[in-house]
């Protein structure tokens, strides 16, 4: 009798200390503890001014900070996640970030495969050469090698250019290699967003020439096919839009490339 009782009163401060440990983790985990909730982005950072690092490592950007503006109006945490551009469609369509912001052209081949925001920015193309190529026009692309950043609109479009105008396309996977592909002679010309051209030319001493053939599709937000991000981001950039927002981005980021 006396082990059971004995027996008993462990039973009880065994119980009592669980209980007492399991309320402390409660409260731990409560206004402490509490998860916040987080709006995944992919980008692909060697776009400036568009998305890229500073020195140190931090994201920067017209795309990172608009991102960030869109996550806090949302009451969201944004995490970014820097990937290879020709990876973030699949990236979406395997529901590992919820969207994507790095200069993406809302194409109507990309539109089968995600649903896209309302164009936040339109610069169009351009060609970039060194100071003194004698390269001027498209019509001097002839028999030259273009180079361009795989998986993008300027890659889709210089193979179609390339028919027209009988020059040879080289892809690389990032941006910032084309620039060093040019002054290596590996490629005669760089087919790129005529933004970025122009930081190019203002930070390495080159020189570009618009493309005179069409205009590509204004810059979106991409996100998974039936994201109920869509219709809440369309607003918030209708809101930056109207505010005057996206415009001080643009003059903050871009406005003397322009």
């Amino acid at each position: 009798m006396k082990h059971k009782m004995i027996l008993v009163v462990f039973v009880v401060l065994l119980t009592g200390i669980i209980t007492a440990c399991g309320s402390s983790n409660d409260q731990a985990s409560g206004e402490e503890g509490k998860e916040k909730k987080v709006l995944k982005m992919a980008t692909s950072a060697d776009f400036p001014p568009f998305e890229t690092r500073d020195p140190e490592g931090n994201f920067e950007g017209f795309d990172i900070e608009l991102g960030q503006m869109i996550a806090e109006e949302l009451g969201y945490e944004l995490e970014i996640e820097d990937m290879q551009f020709d990876g973030l469609i699949g990236a979406l369509q395997a529901d590992r970030v919820d969207m994507v912001m790095s200069g993406m052209s809302a194409t109507e081949e990309r539109k089968k495969n995600v649903d896209f925001s309302t164009e936040y920015h339109r610069s169009g193309e351009s060609f970039l050469t060194t100071k003194d190529s004698e390269i001027e026009t498209i019509d001097d692309l002839k028999g030259k090698t273009v180079g361009v950043q795989l998986g993008t609109i300027q890659e889709e479009g210089a193979k179609k250019l390339a028919k027209e105008y009988g020059f040879e396309v080289k892809a690389v996977d990032k941006a910032g290699l084309l620039p060093q592909e040019l002054n290596a002679n590996r490629i005669d010309v760089g087919y790129m967003d005529k933004t970025v051209a122009a930081g190019y030319v203002k930070e390495q001493d080159l020189k570009f020439f618009d493309d005179p053939t069409e205009s590509s599709p204004g810059m979106g937000i991409a996100f998974p096919k039936g994201s109920e991000l869509v219709e809440k981001v369309n607003d918030v950039l209708a809101k930056f839009e109207e505010n005057g927002e996206i415009q001080e981005l643009e003059d903050k980021w871009l406005k003397e490339l322009q």
